[in-house]
This record gives C-alpha cells, structure tokens and sequence, in this order.
C-alpha cells in the first residue's frame, strides 16, 4: 500500500488533521509544530492527541511527520538565533511525546559565512544537548537544494552531522525529491545511482520519509521551488519511477506541492494510479 500525504494544518487540532487526511485518501500527513514563520504554538489538548492516535491505528496510517518551523536556524552566526533555535526544537520535541513513535523534521540551517565545517559544529552541539535516551521521536535532517550558505546539499554534510550525534540512534534523513534535484543529484536519470551514493555515504537504513515533490528549476540550480507533480522538471515518470522503486516504495512519501486540498487529492489519487501494488 503507497504510504502518502500532504501537508495539513494543526490549527484545528491533531484529530481534525486525521480526518482532513482521510477526505482526500490519505493515510499519513506532514504538520508544522508551530506557525512556519514564528514561534507560537498551540496549547496540546492530551485527548484530542489520543484521539488522533486511535484514528490512526484504525485507519493504517503510516507514521506521521512533524516538521519544525523554518526560522530555526541552529547554525547561525547570531548567538540569539541559534537559542531561539534550541528554546523551540526542545519544545517540540517534548510535544512530540504526545504522538510517540512518529518523526519530527527540520532543515540543517544556514552557516551564513562561518563555513560549513563551523556550522556542522554548531548542529552537533545543539542536537546532543537536546537529544534524549527516553525519546520516542526519530528526529530527521532533510536533504537541502543548496541555496547561499545551506548545510546539507550534500549527503556528506549530513552523514557529518549523523556521526557527531551520540545519540545516533534517534536520527535520520528525510530526503526531498525538489531539493536533491536542485541540489545536483541526477534522479531523473540516475535513481538507482543517486540511492548508491546515499545508501554508501549515509546508509539507506537511516532514510524514514521523502518529501515527494517536483522543482520548477533544472537539475542543479540550488533554488528550491516546488512544482506540482508533473508539472516541472523531474516529472511524473521519474517520481513514479521513486514511489516504485524497491529500496524506497516502502517508505511515507509527503506532498509540499503548491496545492489546496483539492488539489492535493487530485495528486494522490494519480499517485495511487501509477503506483504498484505488491511489486
């Protein structure tokens, strides 16, 4: 069965975001924690959190994706970013309790001009202070496009990250299609290749999620521009190539397609045609 969402919003609570799910023929979506470009977050209601659990195990829903805000930056040169960083990623990862065993997302940062070596540093850091043994969440780096001074455009930074982590036992990788094509990776004419060079470099046993989307940009233009699926320059042969490839066609795949609701039915009901079940 193709594990697939989108993104849907926690304002109405966590069993209303279940619900929203299974309208449009979802069995798993992707949240933010908290406002994207912020810092607030909703007050946890336990019951409704219960709620969403219930929904979940009764409907088959595969493991669901918190993604943190985008203005963390845990890499920063400014001291003051990198605390408002860790102030919000341990918030999170204590609300993330409320649904354990699922997965909490964010994006490495940006070095601003210290050098990628310094900012891997500063992740390091962060995540062993807040990373705990008692934790459910597997906490996930996504791979990046590789726009200004990003870390991650490569699987050799994050591998870096990973290693540096004591408790490495807690990450992984959320890899997203748009990003690594941006980035360079050729998965258009290369899948098998490009899940080579990741399953050497970083191991495709620390893979948990795709972000699945096309990029309105060419294979190594480091912008980071979602496309619709279909509709851009990875295209819906190469992604039904990934929602089917044997190493990756078990996982959740994501939609952060520029898309409302309806729209994001109309993609997963294609998805679900072109994918193949029980190969």
């Amino acid at each position: 069965m193709l594990k697939i969402g989108c993104h849907l919003s926690i304002s109405k609570g966590f069993k209303a975001m279940g619900k929203e799910a299974l309208k449009i023929n979802a069995n798993t979506f992707q949240f933010f924690t908290r406002n994207p470009r912020g810092s607030k977050a909703k007050a946890i209601d336990p019951k409704d959190a219960e709620a969403l659990l219930m929904l979940m195990k009764e409907n088959q829903f595969a493991q669901v994706l918190a993604h943190a805000p985008y203005t963390l930056n845990p890499c920063s040169p400014e001291e003051k970013t990198r605390e408002f960083a860790a102030q919000v990623m341990a918030d999170d990862l204590v609300r993330m309790e409320y649904l354990p065993n699922n997965l909490y997302n964010f994006h490495p940062g940006s070095h601003g001009g210290q050098g990628a070596g310094e900012g891997i540093r500063q992740i390091i850091s962060q995540l062993n202070t807040l990373i705990k043994p008692q934790q459910t969440t597997i906490v996930l780096l996504e791979t990046m496009a590789g726009k200004g001074t990003e870390i991650g455009r490569t699987f050799e930074e994050l591998r870096q990250i990973l290693d540096g982590v004591v408790l490495s036992g807690k990450m992984g990788v959320c890899m997203d299609t748009c990003h690594i094509n941006d980035a360079g990776y050729d998965i258009v004419h290369d899948l098998d290749g490009v899940l080579d060079k990741f399953d050497k470099v970083i191991g495709l046993e620390r893979l948990y999620a795709i972000h699945l989307n096309d990029s309105l940009n060419p294979n190594g233009s480091h912008k980071d521009r979602h496309a619709k699926i279909g509709e851009g320059s990875i295209g819906l042969q190469a992604i039904t190539q990934i929602i089917n490839h044997p190493k990756l066609r078990h996982l959740p795949f994501f939609l952060e397609t520029p898309n409302d609701n309806a729209g994001y039915a109309q993609e997963i009901a294609l998805l679900r045609g072109v994918y193949v079940e029980g190969s």
